[in-house]
């Protein structure tokens, strides 16, 4: 199986603009084998907790239709990014689509203090079932805690997915972590992050995929859009740059 992390540049608050770029690399992971594709944290609005509230969606939006379609089409499953409103507050969401199937949500679980004062905490873990792989999904801070990946992978996951948005040294910080979790737990990771203006920061890419020895097996520099494809049927990884003209 082929997985696909995306390393993008969201443009700020502007979902109609943000969502057409993630089709685009949707159509350009699927050509290329991918059976699931993640993105950086808040990758539809942009990393701007600021907006979070105006812009949050439920994951049910028709808006948010044309990604459902391009799943069904293309049987390809979508990790994105969204603030998500609940009663209990707004969420640092990522909803996921699956083909033919209802759509999901899981929300970051533990938030880092800067983000206390727009979001609140989500309550459940996800594992995601993707052909024969059971995948767990983390969202930027809480991948940072052993804790978090080892609790997944007692519950059967066997890769960690992870979808960030992070500064130069928190991309420092992941790149000694990361391979950690793949070693200690033996399973590969995948990790989205973002480039570009990101709320008070520039997002510093380095989006990678880890084996589960955790050797790196491919990454993407400090500014580029692209793609990490990880191949779990050999535990190969390639690195490419965005298509610019999509099919």
């Amino acid at each position: 199986m082929k997985l696909c992390a995306v390393q993008l540049a969201s443009l700020k608050g502007d979902l109609p603009g943000n969502l057409q770029r993630h089709l685009a690399c949707i159509e350009q992971a699927a050509a290329l084998g991918a059976e699931l594709v993640v993105f950086p944290e808040l990758s539809l609005t942009g990393y701007e907790p600021s907006l979070a509230r105006q812009a949050a969606l439920p994951v049910s939006s028709e808006r948010l239709g044309p990604l459902q379609a391009a799943c069904d089409r293309l049987g390809i499953t979508v990790a994105a990014g969204l603030p998500l409103p609940t009663p209990h507050g707004i969420r640092i969401g990522m909803p996921i689509f699956s083909p033919g199937a209802p759509r999901q949500a899981y929300a970051k679980r533990r938030l880092h203090d800067d983000e206390l004062p727009y979001f609140t905490p989500g309550d459940q873990a996800l594992l995601l079932q993707v052909g024969e792989h059971r995948l767990a999904t983390a969202i930027c801070y809480e991948s940072m805690f052993m804790a978090h990946a080892a609790a997944a992978r007692e519950h059967g996951a066997d890769l960690y997915l992870v979808s960030v948005a992070k500064t130069a040294k928190g991309i420092r910080e992941g790149y000694a972590h990361y391979p950690e979790v793949a070693r200690e737990l033996g399973m590969p990771v995948l990790m989205a992050n973002c480039v570009g203006p990101a709320d008070t920061f520039i997002g510093a890419g380095g989006s990678a995929a880890w084996d589960s020895q955790g050797r790196l097996l491919a990454s993407l520099d400090d500014h580029s859009e692209g793609l990490i494809i990880l191949d779990l049927g050999d535990a190969s990884a390639v690195a490419l740059p965005l298509d610019p003209h999509p099919a």
